[in-house]
């Protein structure tokens, strides 16, 4: 396929970035909803779409603040059913529009979450194909998983975009110019999630879970990433520090560990990180395929006309999926 081309009039990185989630029409899709119980005993919600027969399972993992109803996961959903292809989205903990039942979360490097999901889905679809799409944050986790379980991975193959390689370099470019709009969004939400779950547990008089949210929020608003992460999300995560979480967490750091076919696809303009986050041709395994772009912004990739827009990732994902899949029995 042709390399990717913005449309013209779209070609900032910033607009490349924000044109899906503020523009783009919705799409409202009819899929089964599964809550999955995890090992400690709290939830997370898959959503299913697409033909039953299929014998490829495409797994799909959003971004930070992202849910199954992040149109580029319904965009892919959509696309994916059009060419008869089964998938799901896994919507981490507390990102499905209720509440989990523990005061932890997700995060960037929750590889271990998804880990148990891929095995259920085996368990119940052992004749299927799996198969996995991970966008920004749930990019980071696919491919830290990956590179942790090498050639025992229990995916054929996998896309990642726009990854945050390094979570300590995007964390320190969120603090600069333009990117800080992305970035006081994110915290809002991020806060106003906390805020929920704390007034949650106070209604079912889960007093001890509770106290431990509270004790969090007594930092008051918290305006970075390097702070949310160090006060938040290592505290919640079993991390000593935030410092501990970006080295444990980043993607970077794991990739010479895949075994099994995947493409990143990435941006050179990404907004949310700097040129150098980007992993070097010699940290990649030779499993592993780097598609990286002039343009793109982060998890954009708008291309065609502006009468008629192309999303690029919604052709560019299938067909190197397309390439590994099963052969006919």
């Amino acid at each position: 396929m042709l390399p990717f081309s913005p449309c013209p009039g779209l070609k900032s990185p910033h607009l490349q970035t924000i044109w899906t989630p503020l523009f783009r029409k919705p799409q409202s899709l009819k899929r089964r909803r599964e809550r999955f119980t995890t090992d400690d005993d709290d939830f997370i919600h898959l959503d299913w779409y697409g033909p039953e027969q299929s014998d490829r399972l495409i797994v799909l993992l959003h971004g930070l603040t992202g849910s199954s109803e992040s149109k580029y996961i319904t965009g892919l959903q959509t696309r994916l059913n059009q060419q008869g292809i089964q998938s799901v989205c896994i919507n981490f903990r507390g990102c499905s529009g209720e509440p989990n039942l523990l005061p932890r979360g997700y995060h960037s490097g929750d590889s271990q979450e998804l880990r148990g999901v891929l095995k259920h889905l085996k368990q119940q679809h052992p004749y299927k194909q799996l198969m996995a799409v991970g966008y920004s944050l749930g990019g980071n986790v696919l491919l830290k998983y990956q590179g942790e379980e090498g050639r025992s991975s229990l995916l054929s193959a996998a896309v990642a975009v726009s990854v945050p390689f390094r979570l300590d370099h995007c964390a320190r470019q969120m603090n600069q110019g333009a990117s800080r709009m992305y970035r006081n969004r994110f915290l809002n939400n991020m806060h106003q999630q906390m805020h929920d779950k704390l007034l949650f547990f106070r209604q079912q008089g889960w007093n001890d879970r509770a106290r431990e949210l509270q004790q969090l929020t007594s930092y008051g608003y918290l305006k970075t990433f390097e702070a949310f992460d160090h006060y938040v999300t290592a505290a919640l995560h079993g991390f000593r520090s935030g410092n501990d979480y970006y080295r444990k967490a980043s993607s970077r750091f794991y990739l010479e560990g895949i075994a099994s076919p995947t493409l990143i696809i990435h941006s050179s303009d990404d907004p949310f990180m700097t040129p150098d986050s980007v992993p070097k041709p010699e940290e990649l395994s030779n499993s592993t395929q780097l598609e990286l772009t002039h343009r793109g912004g982060h998890v954009g990739f708008i291309g065609g006309r502006p009468n008629h827009l192309n999303y690029w990732l919604e052709q560019r994902i299938p067909e190197f999926l397309a390439e590994h899949k099963p052969s006919s029995r």
